[in-house]
């Protein structure tokens, strides 16, 4: 088995493995699926990617034929590199593709800055939860994420355990910063401000360029500091990809 940094040319086989994966692992529709894969893996797409610094694609080959994926980021230096999406052709599971690309991504994502994994996964996708806890990660929090119109669980995993949350002053009372739960900005990170200690009432984002809650959100899931501009990037179940 071969593990590459993905090229342009690979588009094609990424968007088959996309979609029978998630076909297989997640309860979707199929025209969500369908949406999903053309958003993130046409050739546009697949170019921006490949010419970000900050981000990784690697494809596994078996025989000349691409049969999985994994794709990551590094949200911030010293910080999270996030597991955005690991892929293998249902075909060819239970081979060791998925751990080869798993062990191969996290160390290009060390190399590239991060100091720790984080992963996101549907809680209905039981083989992704029980994939991250076989690889000792942890869960650190879930959050609600609107897919097509409906609403789904996901589970935030980390390498380590979940850090304490930090309570600074709001405008009506406490808030409470989990630095666990980070998203990529255009400056510097975002990260997710709640409400409560427990983490179920999500107040919004707090940005760490300028210490600001005074965050712009629309209901495409675009997020702007009002203080300094500083911009959170579309993740991947955002409204705006769908």
């Amino acid at each position: 088995m071969n593990i590459r940094t993905a090229e342009l040319e690979d588009g094609a086989s990424v968007r088959t493995i996309a979609r029978r994966s998630l076909e297989s692992s997640y309860s979707l529709s199929p025209q969500t699926i369908e949406s999903a894969v053309t958003q993130w893996y046409d050739e546009e797409d697949i170019i921006d990617k490949l010419e970000e610094p900050d981000y990784v694609m690697l494809v596994a080959e078996r025989e000349e034929n691409v049969v999985g994926f994994a794709e990551g980021v590094v949200v911030e230096s010293d910080g999270d590199g996030d597991l955005l999406w690991l892929h293998v052709d249902p075909d060819y599971r239970g081979e060791g593709v998925g751990e080869r690309l798993y062990n191969t991504i996290y160390d290009r994502l060390m190399t590239m800055g991060a100091s720790r994994l984080r992963g996101r996964v549907l809680r209905d996708n039981h083989s992704g939860n029980d994939f991250y806890e076989q690889h000792g990660l942890v869960k650190a929090g879930d959050e609600r994420v609107d897919i097509d119109g409906t609403q789904y669980v996901e589970n935030i995993y980390v390498e380590d355990e979940p850090t304490d949350i930090e309570t600074i002053m709001g405008n009506n009372g406490d808030v409470h910063i989990d630095y666990d739960d980070a998203e990529r900005g255009s400056v510097a990170p975002f990260f997710a401000a709640y409400n409560d200690t427990d983490r179920t009432d999500l107040y919004g984002y707090f940005c760490s360029n300028c210490d600001s809650l005074d965050i712009a959100m629309d209901a495409m899931g675009r997020a702007e500091c009002n203080q300094c501009g500083n911009q959170r990037k579309a993740t991947r179940w955002d409204a705006a990809y769908l």
